[in-house]
């Protein structure tokens, strides 16, 4: 199967078994947490409609860890899948997803904390976790280092300090930002390009994709989650002005490693006559 601009509703990996390998060129994505109904004074509870987000640890490990091998059998060779996902805490012991990534057939390139940058509790165990992790996998063809990128997004950090979306019925949205910025990142200008969403909620990953005019596929278990994501598809231009605010972001302060090359080499063949 190679599905183009395609919504499709099934379970995640029993639909990515059913797509052709070495097909997409980039996948992101943001999984449910399996955050087991904890809800408090601190903790938000998260409910999805056709989801119980309360499985065994192992079993939920287990699960991610099968899915993520067969993304990576579905991304392309030179590749990347952005997998956004936290740190949990279950009976007082902290639970890493560097735990499971870990034991994936895919490379891990980068950790980059995403700053939500939300408002602070004034009581608590440990210090406010206002951050969450965005993990940049890569499958290697080539090289184990990959395509070097283009300046005006390398220079861009490792932490990504950006407010989460808020005006979204969705019980766990991410906002348009990360998903913009990592596309404009890995392709730059390149629009011949398939992104993935296994985990496709209300759409947030092919909303940015159709922005850049690549091709996409989302994939969810819920209906009404997808006509979330069709219907913010149709509307697109409403998000024209948070995609060209990370656009903008893009820039180079001062003299690029390729500029200061290509002058040494001007000067030295100067010298040399």
């Amino acid at each position: 199967m190679k599905p183009i601009n395609e919504l499709i509703l099934g379970d995640t990996l029993n639909t990515l078994q059913q797509i052709d390998s070495d097909y997409f060129d980039l996948g992101i994505t943001s999984p449910p947490y399996n955050k087991k109904h904890n809800s408090g004074a601190l903790i938000k509870k998260v409910e999805y409609d056709t989801y119980d987000d309360n499985l065994p640890e192992d079993v939920y490990q287990n699960h991610q860890i099968e899915v993520l091998n067969e993304i990576y059998r579905t991304i392309k060779p030179g590749g990347s899948f952005f997998y956004n996902h936290k740190c949990r805490w279950v009976d007082g012991n902290m639970i890493h997803p560097i735990l499971w990534l870990h034991k994936t057939q895919w490379m891990i390139k980068q950790e980059i904390v995403w700053n939500r940058k939300i408002t602070g509790n004034l009581r608590g165990w440990r210090f406010w976790q206002a951050d969450e992790r965005i993990y940049w996998l890569y499958k290697p063809n080539h090289s184990k280092i990959g395509k070097e990128l283009v300046p005006k997004h390398a220079s861009m950090t490792a932490i990504w300090t950006i407010m989460p979306e808020n005006n979204n019925p969705h019980p766990a949205p991410f906002p348009i930002d990360i998903p913009t910025r990592i596309i404009y990142s890995i392709f730059d200008d390149d629009k011949d390009k398939i992104v993935l969403d296994p985990y496709c909620g209300s759409g947030t990953v092919v909303v940015a994709a159709n922005l850049f005019q690549c091709r996409w596929c989302g994939i969810d278990i819920s209906q009404n989650y997808l006509d979330m994501a069709k219907n913010r598809l149709e509307n697109s231009d409403d998000y024209i002005e948070k995609y060209q605010n990370e656009i903008d972001k893009h820039i180079v302060k001062g003299i690029t490693y390729q500029e200061r090359k290509r002058r040494k080499q001007e000067k030295l063949k100067k010298l040399e006559e």
